[in-house]
């Protein structure tokens, strides 16, 4: 049961729900016989605001180029960067909004999105005013990140592009929070061999943190750099990839409580080794998941990254529901109000064709057919056309 406030009010069995609510009138009741209600999925990682598609450089990852390769050779993220600064501020939030209504579609309700292809203060604050629009205006939540330091801009030094950040970025940053124009939840940094290495990146965390900023940041995914050490010691909330973690990062991340978020379309597509997602959940890590939707990885779909998951870095489904779940509000710091259907929690739902919820996970790219309804704050975002006349089997 839901309010009008959104909430969620009662949880339980049929027949116990009815007589606790047997004089009150509803606006919809959903006959969810034969089907399986969960909480609407997280996904906490995304790169969704810009122009420009990279279809090109899959044909070359295809033929053996890397990552770095691409990138040395203007592609990668200055390609994007170069097509997001072009673009006008419409522009970017039609297909912004467009990918929204795509991953609420496939079940997401709270989405991490991240700025990043901007890396000039101008355009790193188009992206966001972007996200904001569509926190203000969507029926999806939206948790929004500063990602200025996703790439060391051209013409300038790591160290300049550091300076640049916190001298002019964040003060612009905490000015227009101050004015209630933007509210920024975290701060990011492209913690990477040839990109901003650990003193530029504990630089910028840190002074993001001073003005208010959760810590959520991209470490340890081409090359060890030790930023699993640093996220804990400087208390973040998650940090993200970590396919080259060391075991001391592991526990220091454990003992932090700091959430590993794990990124198994990245590792897929890149080709990289799997993050080792069953050592940290032996470590007592809180493991979450996120889709890292970019034009890199372009993939809406959080069903498909938990199967990733399980296929191949060998979570089980509970883990993986979990992760992209619960866990995954953790690592946004929502963990308080979203990732779970519990009395007082927001009523963010999915209801699914099927008597067993495995099938979310076991029908590999299966959920257009699966899911049923998508609910954001009691509100039903998603209704499958052809819901209640089709097997989903």
């Amino acid at each position: 049961v839901v309010c009008r406030d959104g909430c969620i009010k009662a949880v339980g069995q049929a027949d116990v729900i009815r007589n606790q609510f047997s004089g009150a009138t509803f606006e919809r009741i959903i006959d969810c016989s034969g089907k399986c209600v969960l909480p609407g999925l997280v996904d906490a990682h995304t790169h969704p605001v810009w122009a420009g598609d990279r279809v090109h450089e899959f044909a070359m990852k295809l033929a053996g180029a890397s990552y770095m390769e691409i990138h040395q050779a203007g592609g990668g993220i200055h390609f994007t960067v170069e097509h997001t600064r072009k673009a006008t501020e419409e522009e970017l939030f039609n297909t912004f909004k467009h990918r929204l209504e795509r991953m609420r579609r496939a079940g997401s309700t709270l989405v991490e999105c991240k700025s990043g292809y901007g890396l000039n203060l101008e355009t790193e604050l188009k992206m966001l005013r972007v996200i904001e629009r569509a926190k203000q205006s969507m029926d999806i939540g939206i948790s929004s990140t500063y990602c200025g330091a996703h790439s060391v801009p051209k013409g300038k030094t790591a160290t300049e592009a550091t300076d640049d950040i916190i001298n002019n970025h964040l003060p612009k940053l905490k000015e227009l929070k101050l004015s209630g124009e933007i509210h920024v939840n975290n701060i990011d940094v492209f913690c990477e061999k040839g990109v901003f290495d650990l003193d530029s990146t504990r630089r910028i965390l840190q002074a993001g943190k001073e003005i208010g900023l959760q810590i959520n940041f991209h470490g340890d995914e081409l090359h060890p750099m030790k930023s699993a050490e640093l996220g804990a010691e400087l208390g973040a909330q998650a940090i993200s990839h970590l396919e080259e973690v060391s075991d001391e990062g592991i526990m220091a991340m454990a003992r932090a409580k700091c959430a590993a978020v794990l990124l198994p379309t990245t590792a897929y597509m890149l080709r990289l080794k799997q993050p080792q997602a069953r050592k940290m959940l032996e470590e007592g890590v809180i493991v979450a998941l996120g889709s890292d939707f970019n034009p890199n990885a372009y993939c809406f779909s959080m069903p498909m990254v938990m199967h990733l998951a399980c296929v191949n870095m060998k979570m089980s489904m509970n883990e993986a529901l979990a992760a992209a779940t619960i866990n995954a509000a953790y690592a946004l710091g929502k963990s308080d109000t979203h990732g779970s259907i519990e009395t007082g929690k927001q009523g963010d739902l999915l209801i699914i064709n099927s008597s067993r919820w495995e099938h979310l996970i076991y029908q590999f790219g299966g959920h257009e057919a699966l899911i049923d309804y998508v609910i954001v704050k009691g509100k039903v975002i998603y209704q499958n056309e052809r819901c209640g006349t089709m097997s989903s089997y």
